[in-house]
């Protein structure tokens, strides 16, 4: 069921030759708006820039979305500092909730979206105020994907997109005037593996827990995201059929966890890792030859001339698949006046194609492709997005050189992976039951 204010803003648009209020706020804001992007402040009114010069904008999050590169492009761009302030998943969501002053930006993935809204700690965010808006894609504006509807299991973006007021502590189902949290990145995520260390090419998750691998497998040591790796993995060996990876009974959890404290007693798992740096390192060091990744992960590790794999896990029937992310920016409630017009600025700007196009070159994807195109080469585009053969060497986002010629991105086409997305991360409604849990696992 679509939100009545879509409906609305839908009528808005049509016919009579009257303005919506999307068109006159658009109007008002290319009026005001920088050219972002371009490398130049011009675009904006002289007071304007003389006024914001002095703002700073606190983005906070994990090193995979809240990058030094990005905000030092955003600063340039923009006339305004941007700082990028790191930290893991479980930190991020407890520093956004226990110190929402000392964040402006929070970089949301969906279910932390959902648990800082029900904490008041957000304030909505203007939809008619984004440039870009009617250009997302279907995923965040409708659910779906191709004529596909996207996997709810879990918790998707479009699920937490959505609240009915500024001020709401709810999420909304459909699209509303105001968001949660706007998309920056998301992917599809699976297995990494070395390929000149195992025997065979990896399809499936259940080859994670294979005892073929034992001790030389690991598992990401995020409760709320380990715990669907294992799901997937369990599911996919036929162990066990979940009603919802995404939101486990106590005794799904309870199998779940009693399966991986068997398997960490067994010695199946070599580690278990919470940061970027920690999974590339033992991958790299062939510590692990297969382990949950993180697709910049995989790419890091190649560009230091070590074969690694992305594991091309298509769904088989209700079977495996793989599972999908996003982070998105968020707005603390505190900002106000030229600070919260800043961080208006800033969200538009991750839209106009620079920032898109930067992630795109480490395997993740915009939620406004058409804008990313325009920063990225063909040769780019065709590799990243089309899932064609590389005519030449494919580069990092520094310009470090990552594929040679011919090469073919891991698990195909844009289309192709995400599409095949079987779950999101998620926040369980027995999350608390499930971290418990977890923490036995931890220490098993």
């Amino acid at each position: 069921m679509r939100g009545k204010n879509e409906d609305k803003r839908k009528a808005g648009k049509s016919g009579g030759g009257k303005l919506s209020r999307r068109q006159v706020l658009k109007g008002a804001a290319a009026v005001a708006g920088a050219a972002a992007g371009s490398g130049a402040i011009t675009g904006f009114p002289t007071i304007w820039a003389q006024e914001i010069k002095d703002i700073e904008l606190r983005h906070v999050g994990v090193s995979y979305s809240v990058v030094k590169a990005i905000g030092d492009q955003a600063s340039k761009d923009l006339g305004f500092t941007v700082t990028m302030q790191n930290l893991d998943t479980s930190a991020a969501i407890n520093r956004f909730i226990t110190q929402p002053n000392s964040v402006d930006i929070p970089d949301l993935e969906g279910w932390q979206a959902k648990l800082a809204t029900k904490r008041g700690v957000l304030q909505g965010i203007e939809v008619a105020k984004i440039k870009e808006y009617d250009n997302f894609l279907p995923i965040f504006t409708k659910g779906e994907l191709d004529g596909q509807v996207v996997s709810r299991q879990g918790i998707s973006p479009y699920e937490a997109m959505y609240i009915e007021s500024k001020d709401a502590t709810d999420l909304h189902e459909g699209v509303t005037e105001w968001a949660t949290f706007l998309p920056q990145v998301y992917n599809a995520d699976s297995i990494g593996y070395r390929p000149d260390l195992v025997d065979k090419p990896v399809t499936e998750w259940k080859e994670l827990i294979d005892p073929k691998y034992k001790g030389k497998a690991a598992i990401l040591d995020v409760p709320a995201i380990g715990i669907m790796d294992a799901a997937l993995c369990f599911e996919s060996a036929d162990l066990i059929k979940y009603g919802n990876k995404g939101n486990m009974t106590k005794e799904e959890i309870d199998f779940t966890i009693d399966k991986l404290i068997e398997l960490k007693k067994a010695g199946h798992f070599r580690a278990t890792w919470t940061t970027f740096d920690q999974s590339v390192q033992l991958m790299a060091a062939g510590e692990v030859v297969i382990q949950s990744m993180w697709s910049p992960a995989v790419a890091a590790v190649r560009v230091k001339g070590i074969p690694c794999t992305y594991a091309p896990v298509n769904k088989q029937g209700d079977k495996e698949g793989y599972r999908g992310w996003c982070n998105g920016l968020g707005l603390m409630r505190h900002l106000e006046g030229k600070k919260l017009e800043a961080a208006y600025e800033y969200i538009n700007w991750y839209y106009t194609g620079w920032q898109g196009a930067f992630v795109s070159r480490y395997g993740y994807y915009s939620p406004v492709p058409s804008t990313a195109k325009k920063f990225m080469t063909a040769t780019e585009w065709d590799f990243w997005y089309e899932g064609k053969p590389a005519p030449e060497e494919i580069m990092d986002p520094y310009g470090v050189p990552m594929e040679p010629p011919g090469t073919v991105r891991d698990g195909g086409s844009f289309i192709e992976r995400v599409t095949n997305i079987s779950c999101w991360n998620t926040l369980m409604d027995e999350a608390a039951y499930m971290n418990k849990r977890w923490n036995e696992f931890k220490v098993a």
